[in-house]
């Protein structure tokens, strides 16, 4: 196989994978792919390529419960269906029911099912998002987990679930390692894939004697020096994606380190708020509120465009509870925004579950069919050149945001979306007016796309200038405006 994904060496929020320009996008199923038994994999992975979703995120250990606002999922798994790393052989029962795990013996039916999923992915040209660990949450879901000294053989020492982030227990960190090693030294052969170190690390927890962030983020360097040394003797090496430790009490999820002094090669960073960069903090929505805050999803992934390394807009929950037309409305707009700044894009499709590998007829109809659009069109760009343009848009039409991106001068593409949160007067209604553009002297060819509809406008001429007026069709939530010198066509 050719060399895995990597970042792209002419513009480094950008990949590259098996020579072409790359921009992660997804609406991925709930990470339980191959844990989850009944799960038919394949069906999902093959409507995610023919939907043009280039990324697909899982989880290899870590499971969790269904709650209130955290719908069912691959993820939550029945307990005889759960596909361990380890084999459950006993002696004594699990906290589940089903028998209790040993450690030392790795399970033939995950490994199998991991490499035909690695293997299918590649096929179909689908980067894996392989999360190697993750944060336990709570004692409910500790007690879930196979490195829970109560559910496996092995003698383990209990510990209380906030120090699962730290070095405090060297029998525990002893076996998160050789699971990361064994995970590692599996998939290595893989170009479709990199890394994560630990989802959601956090520290802080509100409680005596809990860990706070440095702990944790000492905790994740090790891992990620597990993973370096473990690649050292191996044919590839893959990239690395995660984020320094959240503080639970007050919460604040800072981003500073991550980009610039941390074991990371891809900064994942899931939009919420208290998400904070070089000490400016940006609220990009409440977990599951049904919020849209497009214009903090904008600056935020402005301001990472300045760094050295790619943002992936990890996990974007804000509304997927709401398998809805409204729900998946607010997940295309911001999707749409993320990529207009240079950023990359996962969303949970919460409608991909068990025997219903690629989602319902209504999320085919809308979110599934508008990623394809946007993969399309983000695809269809001269990425490598292309970078988030400032200073073009001098106005938009009132209660709209606007993100500019692509080659200045020859090839811009605008997107305005309204900003306008459920509930507010005239959300969703038809927006009218136009768009002020500077631009260098010439001749220009102005087109529009429906980012829901995925249809273009017919192209029409628009001489350039400081003061360059484009009238707008009217629209509802969205639309994009491509730009072009005539030279580049229409």
């Amino acid at each position: 196989m050719p060399q895995p994904i990597r970042i792209h060496p002419e513009n480094p929020r950008l990949f590259e994978f098996r020579g072409k320009p790359l921009v992660l996008l997804t609406a991925t199923e709930h990470y339980g792919a191959v844990m989850n038994r009944p799960f038919r994999y394949e069906r999902y992975l093959e409507d995610a390529a023919d939907k043009g979703m280039t990324l697909t995120r899982l989880f290899v250990l870590f499971r969790e419960l269904q709650s209130a606002c955290n719908p069912y999922s691959t993820c939550k798994p029945e307990s005889p269906d759960y596909i361990a790393p380890f084999e459950r052989t006993g002696p004594g029962r699990a906290q589940d029911g089903e028998p209790k795990f040993d450690l030392d013996k790795p399970n033939p039916e995950f490994y199998q099912r991991l490499h035909a999923f690695m293997a299918r992915a590649s096929e179909l040209g689908i980067i894996v998002e392989l999360v190697l660990l993750s944060n336990t949450y709570e004692d409910r879901i500790w007690a879930l987990n196979p490195l829970n000294s109560a559910n496996n053989v092995n003698g383990l020492q209990p510990i209380s679930w906030p120090t699962y982030m730290t070095l405090q227990h060297p029998e525990l960190v002893a076996r998160q390692m050789e699971h990361v090693r064994r995970i590692v030294r599996e998939v290595n052969a893989y170009d479709n894939l990199f890394f994560e170190i630990c989802n959601e690390p956090g520290g802080c927890h509100p409680g005596e004697g809990n860990p706070g962030v440095d702990a944790v983020n000492e905790w994740e360097r090790a891992i990620a020096a597990e993973i370096r040394q473990t690649e050292a003797s191996l044919p590839k090496r893959h990239l690395i994606a995660g984020q320094e430790a959240f503080q639970w009490h007050p919460f604040v999820q800072g981003s500073t380190l991550s980009f610039r002094d941390f074991p990371l090669d891809i900064v994942n960073m899931h939009p919420l708020p208290g998400t904070t960069l070089d000490g400016v903090e940006y609220d990009m929505g409440q977990f599951m509120s049904k919020q849209l805050k497009l214009r903090a999803v904008r600056d935020y992934c402005l301001a990472a465009a300045a760094e050295g390394k790619p943002l992936n807009l990890d996990e974007d929950n804000v509304a997927s509870q709401y398998k809805d037309y409204d729900g998946w409305t607010i997940h295309r707009k911001r999707a749409w925004m993320a990529l207009m700044c240079g950023a990359h894009y996962d969303y949970i499709d919460f409608s991909i579950i068990n025997y219903c590998e690629t989602g319902t007829e209504a999320s085919q109809r809308c979110i599934r069919t508008w990623f394809r659009h946007l993969s399309r069109f983000i695809h269809g760009l001269d990425l490598v050149a292309a970078r988030p343009l400032r200073g073009v848009v001098t106005s938009v039409p009132e209660q709209t945001v606007e993100a500019a991106f692509g080659v200045a001068g020859s090839d811009i593409s605008v997107y305005v979306a309204d900003e306008r949160e459920l509930g507010e007067p005239g959300a969703g209604e038809p927006i009218r007016g136009a768009l002020t553009l500077s631009l260098p002297d010439g001749s220009y060819s102005v087109s529009c796309l429906s980012p829901e509809a995925g249809q273009w406008s017919p192209a029409v001429t628009v001489a350039g200038g400081n003061a360059t007026t484009v009238a707008l069709p009217e629209f509802r939530h969205d639309i994009l405006v491509r730009v072009r010198t005539t030279s580049a066509g229409s």
